[in-house]
């Protein structure tokens, strides 16, 4: 791949959405703003876009991929839904929700995205410059996260720059994200199943339900042994700096990833400290999450102290970020 492309930065406006979707249309890759991280774009009916975006990345060919639509009627055309699912489209979207579902006879995503699956994966973002783009360019766009594959994800296109510029085409930059975490993934399948937390609680999604999520195994796999959705590998999300989770004190070297009021033992001397949110939010620690972690990577620390967080809303997927940070480096 030629890694010394000139990658473009244009600010939000009429005509970055214009050349997002020419760039989009001649298999070019663009970063994009969502409501909840930066995403990659590129057409998801061409291999060969789809194929540079993982090149890109470096990202596993095996890792699925998901498709971004304008609207419920272009999700149907790539997708099939039952009565739950429609239940969550109609309740959910614009959102950060994204559901697994079987792909119709004529879905044109290409299957270097589906990694070979019967299955689409598919959300409509809320974030409004994403949905321009979308609308100007006129059919589904693969995004994962505009980031190198396994690395913390961008929550500003400055992150986007610091991973990619030389290996894409174009950057839009929106400013920071809203969310901060990636979207849910719920997996229609015979019961609705919970893929991955996210951005959207599981239990505003069980409300509309009616019933509990069923829970997958942890890193489950589909028969042929590839991850089910995006972002379910061990190992995901991961700054270079290994990272400690739980952590009851600071030990010499470290820093620090707190959350609320209190401090820990040995807070005073940790080489760099920052708090998800002092006041215990977890809407804000969600938004800070990527940004926190890109910046304490950055401190040569020896290692990431974080304090725990409640397992519960949004902290789930919190969580589940930060336990794929810390696979193979506590």
């Amino acid at each position: 791949m030629n890694l010394s492309l000139t990658t473009r930065i244009l600010p939000a406006g009429q005509g970055a959405v214009a050349a997002a979707a020419t760039c989009l249309a001649q298999g070019g890759l663009v970063a994009f703003p969502t409501e909840t991280v930066y995403g990659l774009g590129a057409d998801a009916a061409s291999p060969d876009a789809i194929a540079r975006l993982y090149q890109a990345k470096g990202r596993p060919a095996f890792n699925p991929l998901i498709a971004h639509v304008g609207d419920l009627a272009a999700a149907r055309r790539i997708a099939g839904f039952d009565a739950a699912a429609l239940a969550l489209a109609e309740s959910f979207w614009p959102g950060p929700l994204t559901l697994v579902l079987p792909k119709t006879s004529d879905c044109i995503v290409a299957d270097l995205a589906t990694a070979g699956l019967d299955t689409v994966a598919v959300r409509i973002p809320a974030h409004p410059l994403a949905r321009e783009i979308l609308r100007a360019f006129g059919g589904p766009v693969v995004a994962p996260s505009a980031n190198l594959s396994g690395h913390v994800s961008p929550t500003t296109a400055a992150h986007v720059q610091s991973d990619l510029e030389g290996r894409i085409d174009l950057i839009v930059d929106g400013g920071a994200v809203a969310v901060g975490v990636e979207s849910t993934i719920v997996g229609c399948f015979e019961e609705p199943m919970l893929l991955r937390p996210g951005g959207l609680p599981r239990e505003q999604i069980e409300r509309v339900l009616g019933r509990a999520l069923r829970q997958p195994p942890a890193d489950a796999e589909s028969d042929s042994g590839q991850p089910l959705a995006p972002g379910m590998l061990a190992s995901h999300y991961a700054p270079r700096t290994p990272v400690r989770l739980n952590a009851v004190s600071v030990e010499p070297g470290e820093a620090l990833l707190a959350f609320g009021p209190r401090t820990l033992p040995g807070a005073e001397a940790a080489l760099v400290a920052m708090n998800l949110s002092a006041r215990s939010n977890l809407t804000e620690a969600a938004a800070n999450l990527f940004g926190y972690l890109r910046s304490l990577d950055t401190t040569n620390a020896r290692a990431i102290a974080v304090m725990p967080v409640p397992d519960e809303g949004l902290g789930e997927a919190i969580n589940d970020r930060l336990r794929r940070a810390a696979v193979g480096r506590e």
